[in-house]
Parts: structure tokens; sequence; C-alpha cells
């Protein structure tokens, strides 16, 4: 089956999901709980905010785990056309640009933000994407974010 040919599977599947599957890093340094939506374009996945998270910082989610949380949002969505798309083993990736990033609010312990990965452009292994937290209806941080992935 090609990516291009590919179905999105429905939510409840896709919340079923072991994130732990799906991402290159490992506990303590998983920024992610739960994927909550996938199509090719747009992804969703959920923290909540818990005082032992490496990334609190005077009771709240730092900007560098907010930064992390958008980043594994995209491993995220890689791992998992690579596993169950592709079937094939997880890829690292890396940040290769952000711009224009806005915090207005960093979530605190006890919050569990929601965060939405929109891709804009893919080529040549390098996804262009956009990127929002929210906590409830009220967005926390927006940024955009290049992700480039290593070939095997």
């Amino acid at each position: 089956m090609s990516v291009k040919d590919y179905t999105c599977p429905p939510d409840s599947f896709v919340q079923s999901i072991n994130i732990h599957t799906l991402l290159p890093q490992q506990e303590p340094f998983v920024m992610i709980d739960a994927l909550k939506h996938f199509s090719m374009s747009v992804v969703e996945t959920t923290l909540h905010i818990s005082p032992e998270n490496l990334f609190v910082e005077q009771e709240s989610l730092s900007a560098s785990g907010m930064l992390e949380n958008i980043a594994q949002t995209c491993a995220a969505r890689i791992g998992y056309i690579n596993k169950y798309i592709l079937k094939k083993d997880i890829q690292v990736g890396f940040i290769g640009a952000v711009r224009n990033m806005e915090i207005v609010c960093l979530p605190k312990i006890g919050d569990t933000i929601t965060t939405t990965v929109t891709i804009v452009e893919e080529a040549f292994g390098i996804s262009l994407a956009t990127a929002t937290i929210k906590l409830g209806d009220k967005t926390l941080a927006t940024t955009e974010i290049k992700i480039a992935v290593k070939e095997e």
C-alpha cells in the first residue's frame, strides 16, 4: 500500500495505540501521552503536565518543553506512517527550523494540553508544518516547524 492510497483510521483505533511504539524517544523524555487523531495532513496529541516532567520549571511546562511536545507530535505522525502504512521501523527525526514561535501562556502542572500539527508541505524527507498547543479552547502557543527525517 502506498502512502497516497491510505485512508485515515477511526480516532478510536488511533487512541488505542501505545504512544511508545511510535516514538524513538524513551522515558523519561517522552513528551506526549496519546495520539488523539491521525490523518496524512493533521495529527493531534495530548499531554498531561505532571510534576515529574523533565521540562517543568516553577510549576509550568517550559517553552523548551512545549517545543519538544510539538516535535514529538511530528514524530508520532512519522512513527504512525512507518509502523502502520509503510510497515517499517521508526525513524529518527531532527528539528531543522523553528519560525514565528509565539507562546501566549505556559501550561501548569495538572493541565492537559492538546497539540495539533498540520503538514504544509513535504519533500525529500523534510516536512514543513504549523503547530498549535491548546488548553481547552485557549491557544497557548503557535509555531512553524521544519522536521527532517534521517534516512536509513
